[in-house]
């Protein structure tokens, strides 16, 4: 199974343009991926530098054949001309999808900075080991405040995915209704754009341990390659809100899931984005 995490920044490279063609032709060079998580998708938002107002998930979904797209938005705004304007996260997959969750996380209030709503898009997928939770999210970037409360949130999340799993509701319930029981497992993928590098106190914050029999996010990079740093994923292309190449984009494992991972790899040459993409390999 390979897995790509993407930031697109709506699909602006380096250059200024808006190309999501150049985001497919990219995806496509690196490998074949069975999940593709890609953030700062935007759709009828002309207002986003070098934007026409793109319908980015229809571009990227007919780029994609054979995957079932899916896409959670965080900002849904009105584009004053009678329509609404979006911007989340989407995930693109070629393995069987079960149920799907779209969890807005916590906005508290913090008037000293810009913020945006943001979002946890959460996924099943069928593998040939069993059912995954594959989990993607762009957590803020400005406020340390709510980018905290957001990992508590999706720490939550996924302790109560644990206690399903755990405690699976008796029966199928409703059959081909509401109340149907599909799996929500304890073995989950998390990844995306955490805004923060790799020795910030909100990474530790995100894999302490739980204590109550909920399964514990391991770093996939650590994983594989100990306490060496963390290969970049911003800053090699200068940008003007990091000082230095540093790790922003991870892909966090259920440790259930740490004995199959096979490969943590980043492309640090594209330009296609302001971020790189990432991608890991489990057997």
């Amino acid at each position: 199974m390979r897995l790509l995490t993407w930031n697109i920044q709506w699909g602006r490279g380096m250059d200024g343009r808006v190309d999501l063609t150049r985001i497919l032709a990219e995806i496509r060079a690196m490998a074949e991926f069975d999940v593709i998580c890609l953030q700062e998708v935007a759709v009828n938002f002309p207002g986003l530098a070098g934007s026409a107002g793109e319908d980015e998930m229809a571009i990227l979904a007919a780029g994609l054949p054979g995957y079932t797209a899916i896409y959670g938005a965080a900002t849904d705004l009105p584009d004053g001309r009678g329509g609404r304007k979006l911007f989340g996260n989407a995930l693109f997959s070629r393995l069987p999808v079960g149920q799907v969750w779209r969890h807005l996380l916590p906005w508290p209030s913090d008037p000293a900075v810009t913020s945006m709503q943001r979002a946890l898009l959460e996924v099943v997928v069928a593998t040939a080991s069993g059912p995954v939770r594959v989990l993607t999210t762009h957590l803020e970037y400005y406020s340390c405040l709510q980018r905290e409360a957001q990992i508590d949130a999706i720490r939550q999340l996924h302790a109560e995915a644990c206690v399903h799993a755990r405690q699976p509701r008796q029966g199928k319930g409703e059959e081909g209704g509401s109340f149907e029981v599909f799996a929500r497992p304890s073995a989950a993928i998390l990844c995306g754009d955490m805004n923060y590098p790799a020795e910030a106190a909100e990474r530790a914050r995100m894999l302490a341990p739980y204590g109550d029999g909920t399964l514990a996010w391991l770093d996939s990079w650590s994983v594989l390659h100990g306490e060496t740093p963390h290969a970049p994923t911003v800053g090699i292309h200068k940008v003007d809100w990091v000082e230095r190449p540093c790790c922003f984009d991870f892909v966090f494992v259920t440790e259930d899931l740490a004995p199959r991972l096979r490969g943590h790899h980043v492309n640090a040459e594209t330009a296609a984005s302001d971020h790189q993409p990432v991608w890991i390999e489990l057997s």
